[in-house]
């Protein structure tokens, strides 16, 4: 995955610099949007010299990939906290569990609604603005990148073997649940129950073609 920063904080007063700029960044695109999002504004927020934010970030779209590198890696860990604390008795359960995980992060995490995993969206739901599809990666899809590190969450916690075909379904399942996920949110600000429910419903059908 493609570095973020333009150099790596050392210090921890430097590691806490930059989580400050990206909680400020975070709660500003929540409310003004990243139109309107700006380099001084952040290092305002955040209590630091302008000159610092240019030490670790090169503009304001290396600072949001920063902070769609950061939501991806959370999002990871959670899902894997609650699958290791769950007792999960089919793969259906964590499919289901995974789904939950990133509505309750679209709910509850700042900045979210406009930048998930590297796709930045005019408004919640969607449309995405031109040339953020490659955020995570310059080689690859932002999608690209969730189903592969999803998948090597998936064969580790399943303890299963690689599935041919398994690799190209879960990116079919990623961009096809991107897209219904991003209707249920443009439908109803909080995420639409019955288009979260049928979204969990076609991974499970689809799926079950590739995992045992």
């Amino acid at each position: 995955m493609t570095s973020t920063l333009r150099r790596r904080p050392a210090q921890r007063r430097s590691v806490e610099r930059v989580e400050r700029m990206l909680d400020e960044c975070a709660l500003l695109l929540d409310e003004i949007g990243y139109d309107a999002l700006t380099t001084k504004e952040v290092a305002r927020r955040a209590e630091v010299p302008i000159g610092t934010f240019y030490q670790f970030f090169r503009d304001k779209q290396a600072l949001v990939r920063a902070l769609a590198v950061r939501n991806l890696e959370a999002f990871l860990s959670r899902v894997t906290e609650r699958i290791e604390a769950a007792s999960l008795t089919h793969w259906t359960d964590l499919v289901d569990l995974t789904v939950d995980e990133f509505v309750a992060m679209k709910r509850t995490t700042p900045g979210f609604a406009v930048v998930d995993f590297g796709e930045v969206l005019a408004a919640p739901g969607g449309p995405a603005l031109a040339g953020t599809n490659r955020m995570l990666d310059a080689a690859l899809e932002n999608n690209a990148v969730v189903a592969d590190r999803l998948r090597a969450i998936m064969l580790h916690l399943l303890d299963a073997p690689p599935v041919d075909g398994l690799e190209r379904a879960l990116l079919v399942s990623v961009e096809a649940t991107d897209a219904i996920l991003k209707l249920a949110f443009r439908v109803d600000p909080a995420g639409d129950p019955a288009l979260i429910a049928e979204s969990k419903h076609l991974l499970r059908r689809y799926l079950a073609d590739y995992l045992p």
